[in-house]
């Protein structure tokens, strides 16, 4: 058992999924009412435990936290670190980047991918937990896109807030433009 936002959360693991990732579940059961909410995330050493201000994936985990801490749901943690090139890789990736390289333009000069996360194994897990239908904390299309193909029903997409600093504005335009995040600020899209 966990606590987030000083409720219990039950903390599911798998077998049998279609990679050989160690993915986690953190579960707090729903209010009753729409279908439960999800957040898919992807493993960010970096950004998660270290605050590298490079990404917005440690304040993502903690909004998506933050939300189901209060009307229930789950985050999915996946072990798909650096868009699923591993650490190594980003880390290599960010030494190309501070030649100016943007994250998808440095995976592809290290010969991976723009992205090479396969969401089927969080269908696998969603469908484990019993979770078929879900409203989905995401700015990342093809994270719908993979869900649905996979028959998890994604009954409505709640953007997530866009975590902009100095130091990830460039990464954050090349979602946008390369990745096709809907990145919508208060003052109106990233462009």
């Amino acid at each position: 058992m966990a606590r987030v936002g000083g409720k219990r959360a039950e903390l599911v693991t798998f077998d049998g999924l279609p990679d050989e990732g160690e993915h986690v579940a953190c579960v707090l059961p729903p209010e009753p009412g729409p279908d439960p909410l999800v957040r898919l995330h992807s493993e960010c050493l970096t950004g998660d435990l270290l605050g590298s201000e490079r990404c917005d994936c440690g304040p993502q985990l903690d909004e998506a936290l933050t939300l189901i801490g209060k009307e229930g749901g789950t985050v999915l943690y996946l072990r798909q670190e650096g868009r699923g090139i591993g650490l190594y890789n980003k880390l290599d990736a960010y030494l190309l980047q501070d030649r100016g390289a943007d994250t998808f333009e440095a995976n592809r000069m290290l010969g991976r991918g723009d992205d090479e996360r396969d969401y089927g194994v969080a269908a696998a897990m969603l469908r484990a937990l019993g979770q078929t239908r879900i409203r989905l904390l995401t700015n990342n299309p093809d994270k719908v896109r993979q869900l649905r193909e996979h028959d998890v029903e994604v009954t409505q997409v709640i953007p997530t807030h866009v975590h902009i600093t100095s130091e990830n504005s460039c990464y954050l335009s090349a979602k946008a433009k390369v990745g096709g995040h809907t990145l919508n600020t208060l003052e109106g899209e990233l462009a």
